[in-house]
């Protein structure tokens, strides 16, 4: 019998309680403050959000919504009308020290009532500076993960992301990428099983491939201008959000929680008018990064 959307759903709950456990305990003293919310078209979710030592702002959300699709987002998908279920676990964390990345994941479940069905998420990097090392280590673990189900997996759903993560009115990427996909469901073969099985091992991968960094750049020393850097690489981060993202607009769209929607914008952010970092240094180096095609996993 193929898993149903109770299963899927009861395991996403879990995720979150996993994840947010590990973060607590990573930040030493913040702790997640709790909305259990309705949506008064059908579902609801949990919203927890933590403003900690180290963890200035960060938000794990689980959700869970059903009811009649709008049309408009019919349109979008390219789905024939009827009812919708979608549940899921978005996470993005804004670090206090600059020296720390930014980091977004979202592994996700969709259903049609007439039977069409597919996963999508993924976990993407935004380091205020870019480390090559750590970025290497940061794809080497996707790739892994990625591997382990199909061996097509890492370079196109890297792609994927580098293409969906970028900024196209500044040209840059939001970070150093990682991996996106969406829509897989039972094309070429796989059962929902397989599928399944991939978002689950996407899911459980956050902690060990964030909390290292986390750890390893936490207590460092920072300077005012790299804290400046910091607001203003957030603020490309609310743009990207704002304008791009899917995911905000689909919440909008379909009447959901608007506080839940917008957590994953930072607690302050700054934009400076036709800001150009000095050349050769740091700020400078970063923005070199920003581009699509780098294999930052050799």
């Amino acid at each position: 019998m193929s898993i149903n959307k109770e299963e899927i759903t009861d395991y996403f709950k879990r995720l979150q309680d996993d994840i947010c456990g590990q973060l607590e305990e990573a930040d030493g003293e913040g702790r997640f403050r709790q909305d259990e919310w309705e949506r008064p078209e059908g579902g609801g979710g949990r919203t927890r959000v933590i403003e900690g030592t180290h963890l200035e702002k960060g938000g794990v959300n689980f959700s869970a919504v059903h009811g009649p699709m709008p049309e408009r987002i019919v349109q979008a998908l390219r789905v024939e009308a009827g009812d919708f279920y979608a549940t899921g676990v978005s996470i993005v964390l804004h670090p206090r020290n600059p020296l720390v990345p930014i980091i977004h994941m979202n592994v996700r479940y969709f259903e049609m009532s007439g039977g069409l069905w597919w996963f999508g998420g993924g976990i993407d990097l935004t380091p205020h500076y870019v480390d090559r090392k750590e970025a290497r280590f940061f794809h080497r673990q996707l790739r892994t993960v990625c591997e382990r189900h199909h061996p097509d997996y890492y370079p196109v759903f890297k792609k994927w992301a580098d293409d969906y993560f970028y900024l196209k009115h500044r040209k840059e990427t939001r970070g150093i990428g990682g991996i996106f996909f969406d829509r897989l469901s039972d094309q070429e073969g796989f059962a929902k099983e397989q599928r399944f099985a991939f978002v689950r091992d996407v899911g459980e991968l956050f902690c060990p491939v964030y909390l290292p960094l986390l750890e390893e750049n936490k207590e460092r020393p920072f300077t005012q201008t790299q804290q400046e850097w910091q607001y203003l690489r957030r603020g490309r981060y609310v743009e990207f959000n704002l304008v791009w993202d899917k995911g905000t607009k689909f919440g909008l769209d379909t009447e959901g929680r608007t506080e839940s929607i917008l957590m994953s914008l930072p607690p302050q952010a700054r934009w400076k008018y036709d800001f150009h970092p000095e050349p050769d240094s740091a700020e400078a180096e970063t923005l070199a990064w920003l581009k699509k095609g780098i294999e930052w996993e050799r």
